[in-house]
């Protein structure tokens, strides 16, 4: 038996990158901040957090820097060669499978005014 899940509460780092392909496909690509619970470390864990379809959708509708989410999918690897040096070069990234927006509906909208945006939820 193998098992590839991952489950993740945390705040997004920046604004959602939403890329429209031709065939009709949305990708969203996150940070998720995540604290790790220990006494020695304020630092979070960073994660990397790819969306696709209807999830990316939502994504890019709802989720603003610094809302709190929580995410469950699994942990795939992109793989590329370096321009500069041609290193091989890897990154791991939550494929996300579900998507749940966790902060108030109160927490969002003040965020959202504070960084200046004016879209509604």
């Amino acid at each position: 038996m193998s098992l590839n899940s991952v489950t993740l509460v945390g705040r997004v780092g920046g604004e959602p990158d939403v890329k429209y392909f031709e065939s009709g496909t949305v990708k969203c690509s996150l940070t998720l901040a995540v604290n790790r619970i220990s006494r020695n470390t304020d630092q979070p864990d960073w994660f990397n957090l790819e969306l696709w379809g209807k999830q990316a959708e939502v994504a890019a509708n709802y989720v603003r820097k610094g809302s709190l989410i929580g995410v469950s999918g699994s942990l795939k690897f992109d793989h590329w060669k370096d321009r500069n040096t041609g290193t091989d070069r890897t990154k791991p990234v939550i494929r996300v499978e579900r998507l749940e927006l966790l902060g108030s509906r109160r927490d969002n909208e003040a965020e959202t005014s504070s960084n200046g945006y004016d879209d509604e939820f």
